[in-house]
């Protein structure tokens, strides 16, 4: 299921996808010969409206043979030829190439030291000078003195200025022409259209405001321009169609990763390309990373208004909540750059939260469906007697393994969107596990007693209990849970393996009952010979449970321990043995308490942890040895210290046995039972499994 993770953690270091470069300093596709054409038409049809006549000259004192030369002159191609930067190096016919213009020699105006015309500032500008930009400047400043000076007429002023705005504005489109693609750019070029925008950004801030006879035109907010560029450049990247190609991922998570993808390296080459040309205070970082941040953030509010389905939705959230903030935000070569930079979140927090409560929903429905249809296919292999596999010598079966990577799953999932929502999904499944855990219970039990004669019915029972294992690992482990919560989980598992051993060890009980009653039918003639027969049948039949995994065979062994001793002490107190004399009585506790030494080294040998049942047969076997009622008493006293559930009954029984007790001495024995030891519940019950009349 989280397969599709794996294309997370390949963002950082993707090679660019076709189409990616053309931005961080790749070729850009060519237009074609017809797209130049149909542009630069474009161009010289604009520029009729842009460029008013050029028959007059700059400064209104320049003698009129010049004027007349300027009329005489070829009409101008207008502004066509300004868009030649964006043909990238092809040259229109009778357009120098940039070589050819590096290798001009300065304008004949600067090198006479007079301002040069304005047809000689459209030359320049057309052929990309952008040391135009002064002499502009000071045109323009010249244009304002004149209308503050007063003297020019109306119409003459309105003439000049619209020459110098139609000049201004063939600066503009070759500065921001420049800025545009920067990346493309000579670094020496840019660098000299940063310092034009720089220069009419403080003419901006220092421009007072216009005389009368001329329009406003400060400020003319050409950063402003060129932060609007730097917009619908990102929009421009981001908006492109992912690539194809990408199969087994949807449409929205093709989207979401050439965002993602495209805007962490735009971003780095801007932080390590255009950074280190551009002034500090037009702050080149932050402008791109606003500007995609703000397309990316409107794409995916677009895609979070549709019904998603679940995938869908859970990876809107990654991408929201982890892998942009985490992998593009701070990846190791944009932290440090935009640390000063409050790009917040993709989404507003009241749409996040609703989608995550969308998807803690989706993907617990889908944990329970998973974890429910698993228990069923399990049970339906139990039900035809399919037999489990092998594993290490061990029966194995794959439900518990199943149900634990489902539920890991789950959690993973929610924690890779965030840690916390990992927490809020982690009590809901919890819940969702102790219900199928209960089902599993439930459907091993109508197996247990529906299936005993199916041929793998003892191999399925312990492949179940080697479940137990997998899942108490689990979840004590794994999930680090307080007790109080996991008991919830573990009842249903420790009543599935106390159920599972009755079964294996229904018929070694059956087998047993009868040698037990021989201890009764005899007299207790030959109790060591009757447990010696008793352990032998045991010894014999432990083999088949060899498939267990080491831990149950221990605790089986402890349950067969725990019959043997409960076995034992039923037959001292069926009271059909009574025994009046001291010697008796010494000879009989001899006997038990040879058979719990007997006991105890058999069960502990192979493998029995149950030290608590020690001293079961060995205090029994001293209370009926001693004579004196007040050392009973003590015996008594100690024995319910160890065995809490040891009652007045099950000492009746024993005292029964001493048949030179009086009324009153058994009497005042019972009554110790009476006082409170302070002795806590039992953990285990050995004397509640013991009913006696």
């Amino acid at each position: 299921m989280l397969k599709m993770m794996t294309f997370f953690q390949g963002l950082p270091g993707q090679q660019p996808m076709p189409g990616a470069l053309d931005f961080p300093g790749g070729p850009q596709k060519l237009p074609s010969t017809s797209e130049a054409e149909s542009e630069a038409s474009m161009s010289e049809a604009s520029s009729e409206d842009l460029v008013p006549p050029l028959e007059a000259e700059v400064a209104p004192d320049r003698d009129e043979d010049e004027a007349v030369k300027k009329k005489e002159k070829k009409k101008s191609k207008g502004l066509a030829n300004v868009f030649s930067v964006f043909t990238k190096g092809r040259k229109k016919k009778g357009q120098p190439s940039s070589a050819d213009t590096e290798g001009e020699s300065e304008p004949q105006a600067r090198l006479a030291g007079r301002l040069p015309t304005v047809e000689e500032l459209k030359a320049d500008l057309e052929h990309g000078r952008l040391e135009a930009a002064g002499p502009l400047l000071a045109l323009e400043r010249e244009l304002r003195a004149a209308a503050a000076a007063g003297g020019a007429s109306e119409e003459e002023l309105v003439r000049r200025q619209s020459k110098v705005e139609a000049l201004y504005a063939l600066l503009r489109d070759q500065v921001l022409g420049l800025l545009r693609r920067p990346l493309e750019a000579a670094p020496e070029r840019l660098r000299q259209a940063l310092a034009v925008l720089a220069a009419q950004e403080r003419e901006d801030r220092a421009a007072a405001p216009g005389p009368s006879g001329l329009a406003a035109t400060r400020p003319r907010s050409w950063l402003q321009l060129w932060r609007r560029g730097v917009a619908q450049a990102a929009e421009e990247r981001l908006g492109r169609p992912p690539p194809a190609g990408a199969e087994g991922r949807t449409e929205a998570e093709r989207l979401f990763l050439h965002m993602g993808r495209t805007m962490k390296e735009d971003l780095e080459a801007v932080a390590a390309r255009l950074k280190p040309l551009f002034p500090a205070e037009f702050g080149v970082v932050a402008a791109y990373a606003e500007s995609y941040h703000k397309h990316f953030a409107a794409q995916l509010a677009a895609v979070a208004q549709f019904e998603l389905c679940e995938r869908d939705t859970y990876m809107l959230l990654v991408w929201v909540q982890n892998l942009y903030p985490n992998d593009v935000i701070n990846s190791p070569k944009l932290a440090g750059e935009l640390q000063g930079v409050r790009l917040g979140s993709l989404l507003p927090p009241k749409q996040i939260r609703l989608l995550e409560a969308t998807f803690l929903s989706s993907e617990v429905t889908s944990v329970k469906e998973l974890m429910a249809r698993a228990l069923e296919l399990e049970s339906q292999r139990w039900a035809q007697d399919v037999a489990p596999q092998r594993l290490d010598g061990h029966c194995h079966s794959e439900l518990a393994i199943d149900i634990i990577q489902i539920i890991s799953q789950g959690q993973a999932k929610a924690e890779s969107i965030t840690l916390e929502l990992g927490t809020q999904i982690k009590h809901m499944l919890l819940v969702e596990l102790a219900a199928v855990l209960r089902s599993y219970q439930r459907a091993f039990e109508d197996f247990l007693e529906c299936c005993r004669q199916l041929r793998n019915y003892r191999a399925n029972v312990m492949a179940n209990i080697n479940n137990c294992l997998s899942f108490r690992t689990y979840m004590e482990q794994k999930w680090q849970t307080p007790q109080d919560l996991l008991r919830p989980l573990l009842s249903p598992l420790n009543e599935l393996q106390s159920r599972g051993f009755d079964a294996l060890l229904q018929n070694l009980f059956a087998d047993l009952k009868p040698l037990f009653k021989r201890f009764t039918q005899t007299r207790w003639a030959a109790p060591v010979q009757t447990l010696e027969e008793i352990i032998s049948v045991v010894g014999e039949r432990l083999p088949e449970f060899s498939e267990l995994h080491d831990c149950f065979r221990k605790e089986l062994m402890e349950a067969v321990h725990l019959h043997l001793v409960k076995e034992y002490i039923i037959r001292l107190s069926k009271r059909r043995l009574v025994l009046k004399t001291a010697e008796q009585q010494q000879q009989l506790a001899g006997h038990i308490l040879a058979n719990a030494q007997l006991i105890q080294h058999f069960c502990t040998q192979n493998g029995s942890p149950a030290a608590w049942l020690h001293h079961a047969l060995p205090t029994l076997a001293e209370i009926i040895r001693l004579q004196d009622p007040s050392a009973i008493k003590i015996e008594v006293a100690t024995y319910a210290t160890w065995y809490p559930d040891f009652s007045k009954g099950h000492l009746s029984a024993i005292l029964a046995i001493k048949g030179n007790l009086s009324n009153s001495e058994v009497k005042g024995i019972r009554s110790i039972l009476d006082i409170d030891t302070g002795a806590q519940a039992p953990s285990k019950s050995l004397f509640s499994l013991i009913k006696v009349g």
